[in-house]
This record gives structure tokens, C-alpha cells and sequence, in this order.
């Protein structure tokens, strides 16, 4: 959806199915389809440390204040044709279960032009463009929709919005960024602005943070909320932490702990 990692994503242990076996039969299916080629990729646009790698496998658990639990693996592949993804979502004390898929590339150089498209179990659709030119300074616009279908929102920022960013490549390890985004169409009061520096630390580790403030309307009250993303990549595999306090615009704040590999 931007230039910049929307920090979703995750993994793991504590969630509410029947038995473990489960989850471990799931994982091992979404592991078994990188064996085919020009197949799937997950949601996230940063760029990997290991440029060498054609697949990210990612999985990741959610820890909500209503003591609910969700959990989501994420498969990517990325080649010329761009980035292709296939994931699934599932949150079993609040019966909510869904597939996804997507698709993104970016086109140009010194106008670059980023489509995506997403779909989801259920008869969601949606897709989003964004504009970026410059360098180092960089300025971009995006504008994002969706057919309002249900859709469990794992990018957290709102899917039917306006986007604007300004950034700076610091040195050629270091990026600042701020991004703004703006529900355009049922709750314009919905706006998250985005605080993101990168730094590569080594030729090798990078570090990854993302400041968020958020403010609209939950419950009729207007919020002021700081939420917080930190991801650190080693070679071949990264991990992330976040905390997302009303987590899409509702009661509940979460927790986000993902962790991936590259190959």
C-alpha cells in the first residue's frame, strides 16, 4: 500500500483452535507452495536484506486487550512479474476466518508508479496506485478502495483512504520518512500519521521503526493514540513487534509479534 513496511503480519502460539495439529497442517501447506513456481508473496513492500531471495514466508500472532487471540501466515514471491502473496487470517473465539491474496509492482524511474491488488474470501476486492518521484528527497501520493466487502484489516491503516508521504534518504543507509493517511470515504474522521526511519546497520542487519499517532472516532470519542513498530532483519530472517492501540478504529488495542524467513 505505501513505500514504506505497514508492519502487519505474524505468527504463532496461544490461539484458540482445536489442537495444535492444526496450526502446524496449515503451515506446513503454505510452506509446501513455494515449491511451485510464480507463486505467492506476502503484504509487505520493504525492501528485504537478502535481495537474492525470491520467497518470504511469514507468520505472526495478535494478542487483543479483550483477551481474544488471532494468528495469520503469509507466503511471497517476488520475481519480475512483482510481488504475488497468499495468506490466511484466523481468529477462532470470534469465528472469523479468511483467505487472502494479492498482488504489487512498481513501474518506472524517475516517476515510479506502484498498483496493488487485494482479494479475500467473502467477495472482498480492493486495490490501491501510488505515485512516488525524487531522490534523495522523495514526495509521494496514493489513494486506496475496496468494494466494503468483509475484510479483517491486517494493514491497520484504513483501506479506502488518501495517502501522502515526504522522506528523505539520509545516506545510503539511513531513510526518514513521515506519511499521512486519511479515510476518504466512511469515517474521514480516521487518520494515522506515520513517523518511519530505517537504518542499515551493517551490510547485513537493518533496523526498521515506525512511530504512529492516530486520532478519530471510537465509540463517539474522539482518540489521540501513540502506537509503535520495531523490525530488525538478519540474513534470511527478520522478526517484528508491535503494539497498535485501538486497533482499527475499535475498543481493542493489540499486540503484533511476527516473525519470517527469506529463501
Amino acid at each position: 500500500m505505501n513505500t514504506f513496511a505497514r508492519f502487519s503480519r505474524l505468527c504463532v502460539c496461544g490461539c484458540h483452535w482445536n489442537s495444535w495439529h492444526n496450526l502446524l497442517a496449515l503451515m506446513i501447506s503454505a510452506a509446501s507452495i513455494a515449491l511451485i513456481p510464480k507463486l505467492c508473496v506476502a503484504q509487505e513492500t520493504s525492501t528485504p536484506t537478502d535481495t537474492s531471495a525470491s520467497y518470504k514466508f511469514t507468520t505472526g500472532y495478535y494478542s487483543f486487550s479483550s483477551q481474544s487471540a488471532g494468528w495469520d501466515v503469509n507466503l511471497r514471491r517476488s520475481s519480475e512479474l512483482g510481488n504475488i502473496w497468499l495468506g490466511y487470517f484466523g481468529q477462532s473465539d470470534q469465528m472469523i476466518s479468511q483467505w487472502r491474496a494479492g498482488w504489487d509492482n512498481s513501474f518506472g524511474k524517475d516517476i515510479r508508479i506502484t498498483p496493488s491488488i487485494q482479494t479475500a474470501s467473502g467477495g472482498f476486492w480492493g486495490g490501491s496506485i501510488q505515485a512516488e518521484v525524487g531522490d534523495p528527497w522523495f514526495f509521494s501520493l496514493g489513494f486506496g478502495r475496496t468494494n466494503l466487502r468483509p475484510y479483517f484489516n491486517l494493514n491497520f491503516d484504513p483501506n479506502d483512504s488518501y495517502m501522502l508521504s515526504l522522506g528523505k534518504h539520509l545516506s545510503a543507509k539511513d531513510l526518514f520518512a513521515v506519511q499521512y493517511i486519511r479515510d476518504n470515504r466512511e469515517n474521514p474522521d480516521q487518520r494515522h500519521l506515520h513517523l518511519v526511519y530505517k537504518r542499515q546497520l551493517n551490510q547485513r542487519d537493518r533496523l526498521s521503526m515506525d512511530l504512529l499517532y492516530k486520532t478519530g472516532l471510537v465509540g463517539g470519542t474522539t482518540i489521540h493514540r501513540w502506537g509503535l513498530s520495531a523490525t530488525y532483519d538478519w540474513p534470511g530472517w527478520f522478526m517484528r513487534v508491535a503494539w497498535d492501540p485501538n486497533v482499527n478504529f475499535s475498543a481493542d488495542n493489540s499486540l503484533r509479534i511476527s516473525t519470517g524467513i527469506r529463501f
